[in-house]
């Protein structure tokens, strides 16, 4: 193959994350967003080494594993990949892409691994308690659109009113929204999105997050601080009675949201400023429009407060079902047998944990029950807050939270681990961080990953040093994209 030729061919199947692997009559190229069974057309445009990789151009034949999909948005929207398989398809395509990542590294045990089973959300439409919506236009000059980027496209915004990995509270907030900024632009009013080339406009973000058990919902409109003009407030023939401030154009929007018939609850509105030329949701200065900054949720008897930027799992049902599979794993291994939890309570029993990349603390605090002490350490000085505050409320005593890089940390803490929980960022773990963590020598190591080719590329120093995978399992925390969760229970060789 030559780079910009164009190839024609089936997709074998789909590799972490989203690359196709097609093959044609010159060879095979790997295709992103190309799935298992289609005929698709696409342009080689890299060609190095004997490896070749292009962009779709077409689907000439769908795969027969496709039945359609309920989303319309389905194709142009850029969230999500399997939306037209069956999502028992979907899940089987997961489960494979992480067992062929770790077979190279799990061959070289003495002893194979239990690989389990894929295990499904719980939820697979409307699952998502957080969605960042993004201002933008669907064609250059078009209407306004709020929703996701365009497949392919960094500029292009598709407004995703139907979309189904979120629920019908959602989709009336999104509406609302747009509706309510049309309206404006219509009585001349200055609202326009930000444009990230000519870094001018006012328009950023919306963020809706949502708790699935309490149904309280946080609403946030990020704007720049380019004050929106008042232009046809001056104009001869201008509508009576149109807002001229920024002041009355977010309360309107505040009003506008409140009245909404909606099945969950708005317990805060906020305004965000963000001035940053990245296309990153951030704030600069925060205004509560409406209630407060934080809303509630909750997971496996536990009570969350959590805030807007706050970390937290996008799918809290699949949430307790990670977490209680990251319990099942590794709590045994936490309390001697002769040993209760309630000892461990009283801090007469249990282990030392270290939960290394601990957020928000979750895992810290489904911990807590049957450890003698979990130390949680995270670079997010917001989030280790959070995770202070939620322990408090949940009345675990046992609990330490502290703010830092873990490679830098690890060498200030006093008390050595028994047991290490890691759940690192999509890069895995820092390899000097990696090689303190195994110099403490525990015997059980419990790996959370999101990026599969991190886990694969760190099991690899672990065996080196000694220890071995004994359980494994594919959690899919995401429906319909590209994303999965995997769960491994490490143990040091005798």
């Amino acid at each position: 193959m030559k780079k910009g030729q164009i190839i024609e061919g089936i997709v074998e199947r789909m590799d972490f994350p989203n690359r196709g692997i097609v093959v044609c009559e010159e060879g095979v190229c790997t295709v992103k967003n190309a799935l298992p069974g289609q005929k698709v057309r696409a342009a080689v445009n890299k060609a190095r080494n004997g490896r070749y990789e292009g962009r779709l151009l077409e689907v000439l034949e769908p795969s027969p594993l496709e039945t359609g999909s309920p989303c319309p948005h389905f194709g142009s929207c850029g969230g999500c990949t399997y939306m037209s398989f069956p999502y028992e398809e979907s899940l089987k395509i997961k489960e494979g892409q992480v067992r062929r990542l770790l077979a190279p590294v799990l061959e070289k045990q003495d002893r194979e691994c239990l690989f389990e089973t894929a295990k499904a959300s719980p939820a697979v439409f409307g699952y998502r308690n957080k969605m960042e919506f993004t201002f933008g236009d669907e064609v250059k000059d078009g209407p306004l659109s709020l929703g996701m980027h365009k497949r392919g496209s960094f500029y292009d915004i598709v407004s995703v009113t139907d979309c189904q990995i979120v629920d019908e509270d959602y989709r009336k907030i999104l509406r609302c929204v747009r509706d309510y900024f049309e309206e404006l632009q219509e009585q001349g009013v200055d609202v326009s999105f930000y444009h990230r080339l000519r870094h001018t406009g006012y328009l950023r973000h919306l963020v809706v997050r949502r708790a699935a058990r309490t149904g309280e919902i946080l609403a946030a409109l990020v704007t720049t601080s380019q004050t929106p003009g008042r232009t046809a407030a001056e104009r001869p023939g201008a509508l009576a009675g149109m807002r001229e401030t920024e002041r009355e154009i977010l309360a309107g929007l505040a009003g506008r949201l409140l009245a909404l018939p909606l099945d969950g609850e708005i317990v805060g509105i906020l305004h965000v400023r963000n001035d940053s030329a990245a296309d990153v949701v951030q704030s600069d200065v925060t205004t509560v429009l409406y209630g407060r900054d934080y809303f509630y949720e909750e997971l496996l008897g536990l009570r969350f407060k959590i805030s807007l930027f706050s970390f937290f799992q996008t799918n809290s049902l699949g949430a307790e079902l990670l977490y209680s599979t990251a319990r099942e794993y590794i709590s045994g291994y936490i309390l001697t047998s002769e040993e209760t939890a309630g000892e461990a309570a009283d801090h007469t029993g249990g282990k030392i944990v270290y939960d290394l990349y601990s957020g928000t603390g979750t895992i810290a605090q489904l911990m807590a029950p049957v450890a003698k002490k979990v130390i949680g350490v995270e670079i997010v000085e917001e989030a280790v807050e959070a995770a202070r505050r939620n322990a408090e409320l949940n009345s675990l005593h046992n609990c330490e939270f502290i703010a830092g890089d873990v490679l830098k940390v690890l060498d200030g803490i006093a008390e050595k681990p028994d047991v290490i929980i890691l759940d690192p960022p999509r890069d895995g773990v820092h390899p000097k961080a990696l090689t303190k963590i195994i110099d403490y020598g525990v015997e059980h190591i419990l790996y959370i990953s999101c990026k599969a080719s991190s886990l694969a590329r760190d099991l690899e120093v672990f065996l080196a040093r000694g220890y071995r995978a004994e359980r494994c399992v594919a959690i899919d925390q995401f429906p319909w994209t590209a994303g999965v969760e995997t769960v491994c229970l490490l143990s040091k060789l005798k």
